[in-house]
């Protein structure tokens, strides 16, 4: 009889709009013999219906993609699987944007400066359900989701929902095609986005686009 076992490798989804970016994370995730890439998707709808299907143990993704946008995919993931592991590969490495990743529900995120060999680290250990933040670009960050503390800025004032759509409008994202995106009424994006104004005192979308440039919430 034979005795031994083997051991199941971790799978990985793959979310990412740029095919080189997810040709170079698969080769780097599969050079190893514990990790399997077993789906891949362009953008967040897709990527929330391979999950759905495939039920990997970890998903790595980006947070600009065209649609819905990487925060919304991880919310959709979550709602639908609450102990979802989700590995947030971004260029941002402000704290703002780990905190609003790591709330909505990313259990890591690692900055594209980080390397692509740290990712295999990352994914392991987001698969034993772990919080993982890049060390060494992310300075002086407390990851501990229920204890995030509110930083002077102004955009950490905003609620979950207001500021994923601050980050779709500063994207250039009409409030029709963000009640599109998101399955909301443009009645309730028109309701976020006066009360996204009102929160961050601007006067137009000039200097709400300037703000989110000066947070480094998006990049020319």
């Amino acid at each position: 009889m034979n005795l031994s076992t083997s051991v199941q490798p971790i799978t990985v989804l793959l979310i990412d709009d740029h095919p080189v970016v997810r040709d170079g994370f698969r080769r780097l995730l599969e050079s190893t013999t514990d990790i399997r890439v077993v789906a891949e998707a362009d953008d967040g709808e897709r990527g929330y219906i391979l999950y759905r299907e495939f039920k990997p143990d970890v998903v790595v993704l980006d947070l600009n993609m065209p649609g819905i946008g990487g925060l919304e995919t991880i919310r959709r993931i979550r709602a639908h699987d609450p102990v979802a592991h989700i590995l947030v590969f971004s260029m941002h490495s402000n704290e703002t944007m780990v905190q609003r990743a790591l709330e909505i529900g990313a259990t890591g995120y690692l900055t594209k400066q980080s390397g692509l060999k740290q990712m295999v680290h990352a994914v392991r250990q987001v698969k034993l359900g772990k919080t993982y933040v890049d060390p060494e670009h992310i300075s002086d960050l407390v990851v501990d989701r229920q204890l995030f503390h509110a930083a002077l800025d102004p955009i950490n004032g905003l609620s979950k929902r207001e500021f994923q759509l601050f980050k779709l409008m500063a994207e250039g994202n009409s409030i029709l095609e963000i009640a599109e995106n998101l399955s909301i009424s443009p009645k309730t994006v028109g309701v976020h986005h006066a009360s996204i104004m009102r929160k961050l005192k601007l006067q137009n979308t000039a200097q709400l686009v300037r703000l989110a440039i000066l947070c480094d919430i998006i990049q020319l």
